[in-house]
């Protein structure tokens, strides 16, 4: 992985990379993140590319990550945020683009008729239950070519480096820079 590839314009992008610490690797540290990364790409283009064959040609990564937060019970628009780690203004344009899509609806609160929940859908549900069996086809996927042993001892791996705390959190579009 000498080099980088710009993915639109074809071009070599160099990779800086200091050698000069005198650590002799077999594999240049920068791959590990960047072999992660792309392997979490690939999975979630194919599950996008499925959704889109299975009647959800909108649905962007995004969406997933806010549909997760806005969760069964359904949040406000400030709980969204909190949860994706974007201030409310941001949670606000994904649940317009979540609604128009019709993914998610406002409703009020039960609870105090002062605030409006967002709630998902039926077709938001429906994405949701498409998405966890897509997930499954494409574990099975990596199973068929790399076995079941390997898959299952990579996955055991990451749980052991990954702290359980950040496992599962829902503001990696936050993290990543995205609106």
């Amino acid at each position: 992985m000498d080099n980088m590839v710009d993915h639109v314009a074809g071009e070599n992008v160099n990779q800086v990379v200091d050698t000069g610490k005198g650590v002799s690797r077999d594999t240049p540290g920068f791959e590990l993140p960047l072999l992660l990364f792309g392997g979490f790409r690939t999975l979630i283009d194919r599950l996008h590319a499925r959704l889109a064959d299975e009647g959800h040609p909108d649905l962007r990564p995004a969406f997933g990550f806010a549909m997760q937060a806005i969760g069964a019970h359904g949040a406000t628009a400030s709980e969204i945020g909190r949860r994706l780690g974007v201030s409310k203004q941001a949670a606000g344009k994904t649940v317009d683009r979540l609604l128009t899509a019709g993914y998610a609806e406002r409703t009020d609160d039960p609870e105090d008729a002062r605030r409006k929940l967002v709630r998902l859908t039926p077709h938001g549900y429906d994405a949701l239950a498409r998405s966890a069996a897509i997930f499954d086809d494409l574990r099975a996927e990596w199973i068929a070519a790399l076995g079941a042993d390997r898959v299952r001892d990579m996955e055991a791996a990451l749980r052991n480096v990954v702290p359980a705390e950040t496992a599962f959190r829902l503001d990696a579009t936050s993290w990543l820079g995205a609106p």
